[in-house]
């Protein structure tokens, strides 16, 4: 019996939706929708100083604006479909890594962590040199007196490869890319690569759509699903789109997000098509309803390569 997809869209509500947002909910929402799947909406609001409430309706309606629709979760799902409200159920999974002897307090300062003599992965990223790693109990004691510790996890030198249905294959040796994560911090708020982890299991999703700079985080997610027994999900890393100044497109970009195209007198079609047509789902951009492209949808056709938006 073939297993039924369950997808999600998961977005951080920390601004208007952008125009590389919608791309990556389309293309989940089509993945679902054409495999007679499940769609689970998830309000990733875990940092309480960037993500409020106001943005996560303002993206519930931008989503089902453009003609997309979920199953279970958000608004309509009540409070568990909000990280926010999940601290609890990560609380309960941090401790079972606790009992294995893989969590450790790190009371590292910001300075100390971006220190020029920190060693750095191939990305540029800060990896963390192990500072705190080994203190004694005594050591941990006097050290908290003073400060709270974020909570970090102790990652083995193991290399951890995924096949990616966009991306093909990908690789990462976890002791030179990330090094020991942290999954809590100083201030008591629970680190994505924890959060996200738990959820999609505890929510049954196992297909991710997302966007493919997170392609590095989905080694440490496999190695963190393997702690806890989980089941690896399907990954598809889809482009991202970048713009003419030649960086890729953020909530900072007022111009491309879904408010101002709105309120210029774009019409959800005419962005669904266009957003169609950078996927390579239809030859050129055309109006056209997202429950129009599920027929037309598939994973092969869809390329590697960013998307130039102009």
């Amino acid at each position: 019996m073939e297993t039924r997809i369950v997808g999600r869209f998961a977005p951080s509500p920390s601004g208007r939706m952008h125009l590389g947002n919608a791309f990556s909910a389309l293309l989940a929402w089509l993945s679902v929708r054409s495999a007679g799947g499940e769609m689970v909406l998830r309000l990733e609001d875990l940092d309480p100083q960037r993500c409020k409430r106001d943005y996560a309706d303002q993206i519930e309606a931008d989503y089902q604006w453009l003609g997309l629709d979920w199953d279970r979760g958000g608004s309509m799902g009540g409070l568990e479909y909000y990280q926010s409200n999940r601290s609890t159920i990560y609380a309960e999974y941090l401790e079972r890594l606790r009992q294995n002897g893989l969590i450790y307090p790190c009371f590292c300062t910001r300075n100390q962590l971006h220190a020029a003599s920190a060693p750095h992965g191939t990305d540029g990223t800060v990896i963390y040199a192990g500072t705190c790693r080994n203190l004694t109990e005594a050591e941990q004691a006097e050290r908290a007196r003073t400060r709270t510790p974020a909570l970090r996890i102790r990652v083995p030198a193991a290399t951890v490869s995924v096949t990616d249905t966009v991306m093909d294959a990908y690789s990462e040796a976890l002791d030179q890319s990330c090094g020991d994560m942290i999954l809590r911090r100083s201030d008591g708020v629970y680190a994505y690569q924890l959060a996200v982890v738990v959820d999609d299991a505890l929510m049954g999703v196992n297909q991710v759509v997302r966007g493919s700079d997170l392609l590095s985080s989905t080694p440490r997610q496999i190695w963190l699903q393997r702690q806890w027994g989980f089941p690896q999900p399907q990954y598809c890393h889809v482009p991202l789109l970048y713009g003419a100044d030649g960086h890729r497109l953020s909530k900072r970009q007022r111009d491309m997000d879904l408010g101002t195209l709105r309120s210029a007198g774009k019409h959800p079609e005419e962005i669904v098509g266009q957003l169609a047509a950078w996927a390579g789902l239809i030859d050129r951009p055309e109006l056209v309803s997202a429950r129009e492209l599920v027929p037309e949808f598939k994973w092969k056709k869809i390329g590697q390569r960013p998307v130039l938006v102009k």
